[in-house]
């Protein structure tokens, strides 16, 4: 099975279809209300609700997952009926098997349901027809020539009495993810220095995103919220809320940090905590949802 424990959660919406070939005969039946097992629609539908919740115990790699909404609705040609069948969560993956899975029973169903009326019906085109949600949504990199900095803020990294982790991380995923050769700078807990680093890499620089790490706890060295507020013009709250949310969900310690977010002239600037679990974790939930940021300041809109 996959892995998916780092993803994060989104409105996942599928849509599949599946059709039925019978005798015209047959279908006027199911019109009038004349088949000797009872409505065969209204059955289709509940066992595609059914199998939509328990994909997972029929297709073995299908991670199990809440289904928010399944629902059926058909449409009729002379001898054929189509089954569409939607499907939609708030989760980690798709819902595309969920979605198959619910048309194809309702299309068994209904063959179960006929099958005494008439020997010719066919079950063909089952198909995905949709398929929303999930990273592959968003901007999979940032704007062109987009340019990223990385401010380690620590006494003891800036000492060299440790190496740094967590500022390398991020190095390495801005590259990864579509930046060339981010600023990279070390600095230690100081107020002072804080702002000056910021406002060198916006104003002098003019960076489009700067991402720190480190001085975001409850320790009386942490001093990057406090100069982080007085050098930002305003501020982006939701995004180191949404990095808090999801690291919370992995550890009771991401209530502990402090970062802020915010924009100094056309730069977006983000505080990560200093260890490097959390800033894998914050990256994981922000990228690639900033790359949109980064569009909105450069005058793109939305």
């Amino acid at each position: 099975m996959r892995d998916i424990s780092r993803k994060i959660r989104t409105l996942r919406i599928a849509v599949a279809e599946a059709v039925l070939t019978l005798q015209p005969e047959t279908i006027a039946m199911v019109h009038e209300g004349r088949t000797p097992k009872g409505d065969p629609l209204e059955v289709a539908r509940v066992a595609a609700v059914q199998a939509a919740k328990n994909t997972s115990m029929i297709i073995p790699y299908c991670h199990p997952l809440p289904v928010d909404f399944a629902g059926v609705t058909y449409s009729f040609g002379t001898d054929w009926i189509k089954v569409r069948s939607e499907v939609k969560a708030v989760h980690k993956t798709g819902v595309e098997m969920e979605a198959l899975t619910a048309a194809s029973v309702a299309a068994l169903t209904l063959y179960d349901m006929l099958k005494m009326l008439d020997s010719s019906m066919v079950i063909k085109e089952v198909r995905l027809i949709s398929k929303t949600g999930g990273k592959s949504a968003w901007e999979s990199e940032p704007p062109g020539g987009a340019r990223a900095g990385v401010l380690v803020i620590s006494d003891s990294v800036a000492a060299g009495k440790r190496s740094d982790g967590s500022g390398r991380l991020i190095v390495e995923r801005l590259e990864t993810g579509g930046f060339a050769a981010p600023e990279y700078v070390i600095i230690p807990d100081d107020p002072e220095k804080v702002c000056a680093a910021l406002i060198r890499f916006a104003d002098e620089l003019k960076l489009d995103l700067v991402l720190t790490t480190g001085g975001t706890g409850a320790g009386p060295r942490d001093v990057t919220p406090e100069a982080m507020q007085s050098v930002i013009e305003r501020e982006a709250p939701g995004i180191v809320e949404a990095a808090r949310a999801y690291g919370g969900e992995r550890s009771p310690m991401a209530m502990l940090s402090r970062g802020r977010a915010g924009i100094r002239g056309r730069t977006l600037i983000v505080n990560l905590p200093g260890s490097p679990g959390g800033v894998m974790e914050s990256l994981d939930a922000l990228f690639p949802a900033l790359f949109h940021a980064l569009r909105m300041l450069a005058g793109e809109g939305h």
